[in-house]
């Protein structure tokens, strides 16, 4: 596989494999923007994407709990957020308004965004593809892993910076194929 660099504002790479060469563009950009406005608006903070990268198949990483959303349609793929258990409880605190948080509340807030965040990236693709997103799946644990079925694909992670000094890493394993 030859690789090559794109940049729009973010870095990452991307990957010919057989005539096929995906549009980052196209596929990332909105989750970027659909992140930054859902932390914006529903949080009031702004957060920053940091350099993008792939997270190796089996890759175990350095998060405590992770949102996931499905993708199936015409594009397939998952869409996770994923931080540690004291940003899942200060983004719980400010969703429920409530200083005293439960883990089964740092659940729902997580599956509540991860299902903001994927609703309305597919609002935002509709004119490209037509997608269905599942319901959200919540998993916690130490550096647990999020598995992508797809060996023809790999999981990107966009880090992004919050309050400062915690990080929110979004990872989108998107296929048309």
């Amino acid at each position: 596989m030859a690789g090559s660099a794109v940049n729009y504002g973010l870095s990452v790479e991307i990957w010919q494999e057989k005539q096929y060469i995906v549009d980052v563009e196209q596929y990332i950009q909105p989750f970027v923007q659909v992140t930054s406005n859902v932390f914006k608006e529903l949080m009031k903070t702004e957060i920053k994407p940091e350099r993008a990268y792939f997270i190796g198949k089996e890759a175990f990483l350095d998060w405590d709990i992770s949102g996931i959303i499905a993708l199936t349609g015409q594009v397939k793929g998952l869409v996770a957020i994923s931080m540690k258990n004291s940003t899942a409880q200060r983004i719980t605190r400010i969703l429920t308004d409530s200083q005293d948080v439960t883990n089964s509340d740092m659940v729902d807030s997580l599956g509540e965004l991860a299902n903001i965040i994927a609703g309305n990236v597919k609002k935002s693709l509709e004119d490209l593809f037509r997608i269905t997103i599942s319901l959200p799946k919540v998993v916690s644990g130490m550096a647990h892993m999020v598995v992508i079925p797809d060996d023809r694909t790999r999981l990107l992670c966009i880090p992004f910076n919050v309050f400062e000094n915690e990080v929110v890493c979004l990872s989108i394993n998107i296929s048309d194929r």
